[in-house]
């Protein structure tokens, strides 16, 4: 009896630590999995990104049956401006009913990220315009465009960088076309590719 009892111990020594171990390691994975959700800005807009698409192919439409290319040119600049106003009032609205702050760390960072490649793309448009450089100004804001998306993106979810290297692909391939091509390809980048990764953000991740 005294050495079954003895042995008994002796397993439950050993067993212990073990158990021990296992909970420290879930405990950890949970801590980690907490932290990532804590760091991502997740109130990047769906359906809000799904109308700024909608709007991008009217804009495209437009601008392609204009005879003037500065006339096209305002349409484009009138679109960017409603396209940042859906854009934000969307985000705005989304990340009130999460309740998730707009000026919080996660929020901070995607805008730090998405902030830089704009810039540059707003400052290269304005240099293309003044030497009437016009013809590039698609696949220049493509690609800029697509960057901010990807160095935002990396601190929300993960198909919102997926998005942005599709711009930037769909930039790359612009350059290569004739430019007569300027506003189909706005109308499939603006348009189509922010309807159909809108449409997903919306499934997965809450409108």
């Amino acid at each position: 009896m005294a050495k079954l009892h003895a042995f008994k111990e002796e397993e439950i020594q050993i067993n212990e630590p073990s158990s021990l171990g296992d909970r420290a390691i879930d405990n950890l994975a949970f801590i980690r999995e907490t932290m990532e959700r804590s760091t991502s800005f997740t109130a990047v807009p769906g359906y809000g990104g799904m109308l700024m698409g909608a709007t991008a192919i009217a804009a495209a439409y437009i601008a392609h049956t204009q005879a003037l290319l500065m006339d096209s040119l305002v349409t484009w600049l009138a679109e960017a401006g409603l396209a940042f106003a859906i854009g934000l009032l969307a985000m705005w609205q989304k990340s009130k009913i999460a309740g998730q702050s707009l000026v919080s760390t996660p929020a901070r960072k995607f805008a730090l990220g998405f902030a830089p490649p704009m810039i540059v793309g707003f400052v290269i448009t304005l240099g293309l315009w003044k030497h009437e450089e016009f013809y590039i100004m698609p696949p220049v804001c493509m690609l800029c465009y697509g960057a901010a998306v990807v160095c935002g993106g990396a601190f929300s979810v993960r198909v919102v960088p997926v998005m942005g290297w599709c711009f930037m692909a769909l930039g790359a391939i612009a350059f290569a076309l004739p430019i007569s091509y300027g506003n189909l390809m706005m109308g499939a980048s603006f348009g189509m590719l922010h309807i159909v990764f809108g449409l997903i953000i919306a499934r997965r991740y809450g409108g």
